[in-house]
């Protein structure tokens, strides 16, 4: 019996790799995908033709031979299901639909304003329910849900704490598989934005980068060596309770100098709010990020000065944060990379004069690529990966 397992569990983990293969790969041959895994010719083609049964691939036209018959092309069926990834911000909902490679089928942004987790949970609950007519037909419909929260998740999906929304101990995972009846993965919205930038982003070319997840509050994302860093208890990345300043503004932790009582969208309106309310035009300038921004690209001098300010606060904490985790890559995102054009100056100059010469020569900065969409799609990302985690536990 012990052989037979063995054998079985190589099998699954064959199976796995070479839809892996093609997935990440394809167009590819079938010795291709031999000359990449080391396994058999024998062995891939077998495994092939039962993905190829199970709808994950296709044989496509003839790719260019090098010395014998031109080889039969496979293709990853992207389609094959599709994923709901939703990024639950504390001013907004941004959910989407995507196929198993992450290609945005649909998209659905509303603002919130109600943060009551009953409340909430029932409007995020209708908002995926009114994606799910546009989820088009396929062999295995949706394969799964993913959620980006801002806050601290358990294992099983419980948000233990969310100080911005005011949640503590929410079961999510669970309120929501049991209303859809699919599998549902939830995580710290930094941590799904980490993966949406490295699987499809800034950081795709790169093995160790932050992701500064930069709105309401202040979370990052961590990868170290082509892997999410979770900590030791799974809550790694609250860089924004990281202590700037001994007795700062009261933070919602609780805490006093938080980096996101300095650098937040949150704290960027607070300031927005003084300045304008002693201009004699208060009344003409909602402080709110996108009336910032416009004000901004006006040429505005006192919205330029604010995000300056904001940006010289960013590059004080990336700068920590660069000498602590020596990363390759540093990708700001969220809603705060909206205004790049005016933090970014600052936020250079800081972080070349905070952080330490040796660790700054080779880690660099930019913007999220996937604009407001990282988080969402980190999420969808994760959903597909329990959905292939879970296929390879089954095959036999």
């Amino acid at each position: 019996m012990k052989i037979t397992g063995d054998h079985q569990l190589i099998k699954k983990i064959n199976k796995y790799l070479v839809l892996d293969t093609i997935r990440r790969q394809f167009p590819i041959s079938r010795a291709d995908i031999s000359a990449r895994t080391g396994l058999n010719k024998a062995t891939v083609s077998a495994l092939v033709n039962e993905l190829i049964e199970s709808s994950f691939a296709s044989e496509t036209g003839l790719g260019e031979s090098s010395g014998g018959r031109k080889p039969v092309m496979l293709l990853f069926n992207e389609r094959a299901g599709f994923a709901i990834g939703v990024d639950l911000g504390v001013n907004y909902m941004l959910a989407m639909i995507t196929d198993l490679s992450g290609a945005v089928v649909k998209k659905k942004r509303i603002d919130i304003a109600e943060l009551e987790a009953g409340a909430l949970t029932d409007k995020l609950k209708k908002t995926i329910r009114g994606l799910m007519p546009h989820v088009p037909a396929s062999p295995y419909g949706v394969i799964g849900i993913g959620i980006g929260v801002p806050g601290l998740v358990d294992d099983q999906g419980s948000v233990l704490s969310a100080p911005n929304l005011g949640w503590t101990d929410v079961p999510l995972q669970s309120i929501l598989a049991e209303e859809f009846g699919v599998d549902v993965v939830i995580d710290n919205e930094a941590n799904a934005g980490a993966l949406g930038e490295k699987e499809f982003g800034a950081g795709r070319d790169v093995s160790n980068l932050l992701y500064i997840s930069v709105g309401m509050g202040i979370g990052a994302g961590i990868i170290l060596n082509d892997t999410l860093y979770r900590g030791f208890s799974g809550f790694s990345g609250e860089v924004g309770h990281m202590a700037l300043a001994q007795d700062g503004p009261l933070c919602g932790c609780g805490n006093r100098g938080c980096w996101e009582t300095f650098a937040s969208e949150k704290a960027l309106l607070v300031n927005a709010r003084a300045a304008y309310d002693d201009a004699a035009d208060a009344d003409a300038a909602a402080p709110n990020l996108d009336t910032l921004l416009s004000l901004a690209r006006q040429g505005d001098p006192e919205a330029r000065r604010l995000f300056a300010d904001t940006g010289r606060w960013l590059g004080t904490g990336i700068a920590n944060l660069v000498n602590v985790f020596n990363p390759e890559l540093i990708v700001i995102g969220n809603r705060m990379s909206l205004a790049s054009a005016w933090i970014g100056e600052a936020v250079y100059e800081t972080l070349d004069s905070r952080s330490l010469a040796f660790h700054r020569s080779r880690a660099s900065v930019a913007y999220s690529q996937l604009g407001h969409s990282s988080a969402a799609l980190g999420a969808a990302s994760m959903a597909i990966q329990r959905f292939f985690s879970t296929m390879k536990a089954t095959w036999e």
